[in-house]
């Protein structure tokens, strides 16, 4: 389809773009920013007045939960959530059940998926078997089979000499590992960030070096075997800085944050809202602070949703007792805007980091509306004005904190492969 995107203030990081033009899309990639193409008739045509046009988003980690716990969410319901957000395309991590440890789960997702039509889905294979941390799992069968990277999750690898030869049989195929860092001994009792608010709260918490001591170990073991490696979701100013040394000396390293990490600390949890209940927690100011200078410094390459949609009963209980996660995926633009309007980003660098960036974490050519690109874009009013309601969210987790909130910042539309996929109504 020959689609019109017309008077949009296009922002292009990776071309350097950020002017009011139209844009041409045709057979499904950029044809032309600008100028008509000559002989060019739209089939349909989209007003961007007003608006800005960008790439559309990649989310590094988006949680699906199909196959196995489509009571949270089904690839079709979270894929429209994300479509609705403005991602065009995203990464789901193994934790399915059955766990993503073979190429007919890879194909189970895939297939689904694409049936849905809304987002492209980049499943992640499992690096050992059942995420159990003891037998290799076939990581070559996983990548032929289509998945982007590997990983165990959060399902920690307490066997250094396991972790190393599953790192050394990942770089002999030269596939991405993604780590989730974090030391299961020192997180088991915690549901929150060790520190004063956890005693005045009452709350067992997690420390700091949870995640720091992992890190610090599987950067020594990336080192050693030489893998790709990405670290995701990092919570605090310490492991971003283990992050920024270890690229420092040339290590083939990269590292993303979740949007809420951001944005909010432990004080959130006055209240006891079950909906700020995460893993890794939200930590502290000084943390917050670091992983912001980090952002702006380079070391964090993306902001993610870290999505993680949950039925009612699963956060309908005393803190402790709940299951951590947010549903983000329709509200990672706004909470994102918030960088920008808290002079912490500047509009280009956040599609940046929403685009371009995790792009180049994954080896993609997308993430950009260079001419020929494929057309993935992404339609959004930076100025209006809306409130999340359970009604109108498209995910089945309606586990936001956000819900009945006036949020800033919308998504008129999504474009996948110069198809469109979601229109605001």
């Amino acid at each position: 389809m020959n689609i019109l995107i017309t008077g949009g203030r296009v922002i292009d990081p990776a071309n350097h773009v950020n002017e009011v033009m139209d844009v041409y899309v045709q057979d499904g990639r950029i044809a032309s920013l600008g100028a008509a193409i000559p002989g060019f008739v739209a089939e349909l045509t989209l007003d961007a007045s007003g608006k800005v046009v960008s790439p559309g988003f990649i989310d590094l980690c988006a949680t699906m939960r199909e196959p196995g716990y489509t009571h949270k969410g089904t690839l079709r319901s979270e894929t429209h959530a994300a479509a609705a957000g403005g991602i065009t395309t995203l990464c789901c991590p193994p934790t399915s059940n059955p766990v993503n440890d073979s190429a007919a789960v890879t194909k189970l997702i895939s297939d689904k998926a694409r049936q849905a039509g809304f987002t492209r889905v980049l499943p992640i294979g499992a690096l050992t078997k059942g995420l159990e941390g003891e037998q290799l799992a076939n990581m070559q069968g996983l990548s032929e089979s289509g998945c982007i990277a590997v990983s165990n999750g959060r399902n920690a690898i307490r066997n250094s000499l396991t972790l190393m030869r599953c790192l050394e049989y990942a770089a002999t195929f030269d596939l991405l590992v993604i780590f989730q860092s974090q030391d299961p001994d020192l997180s088991a009792a915690g549901v929150m960030h060790d520190g004063a608010n956890a005693v005045r709260f009452g709350l067992p918490g997690i420390p700091e070096t949870a995640e720091t001591i992992a890190v610090a170990r599987d950067l020594l073991l990336v080192e050693q075997t030489g893998v790709r490696a990405h670290f995701g979701q990092l919570s605090t100013a310490r492991a971003a800085q283990l992050i920024m040394d270890a690229r420092a000396k040339g290590l083939r390293v990269t590292a993303d944050v979740a949007v809420h990490h951001l944005l909010y600390t432990d004080a959130k949890l006055n209240g006891f809202n079950s909906l700020y209940h995460v893993n890794p927690p939200l930590r502290s100011a000084i943390d917050r602070a670091g992983l912001r200078e980090a952002l702006l410094g380079g070391t964090l390459s993306a902001i993610c949703s870290d999505h993680q949609p949950h039925d009612e009963a699963a956060k309908r209980a005393p803190f402790g007792a709940t299951e951590p996660g947010i549903s983000g995926l329709e509200t990672l633009l706004s909470q994102a805007l918030l960088l920008v309007e808290q002079d912490v980003l500047t509009l280009d660098q956040l599609i940046e980091k929403l685009s371009l960036g995790p792009a180049r974490v994954l080896g993609l050519d997308s993430g950009q509306l260079g001419l020929g690109s494929v057309a993935d874009i992404c339609v959004f009013d930076p100025e209006a004005e809306w409130i999340l309601t359970e009604e109108a969210m498209r995910s089945s987790g309606k586990n936001s904190p956000l819900l009945g909130l006036p949020l800033k910042g919308r998504v008129c539309y999504t474009l996948v492969d110069g198809e469109l996929v979601y229109q605001a109504s």
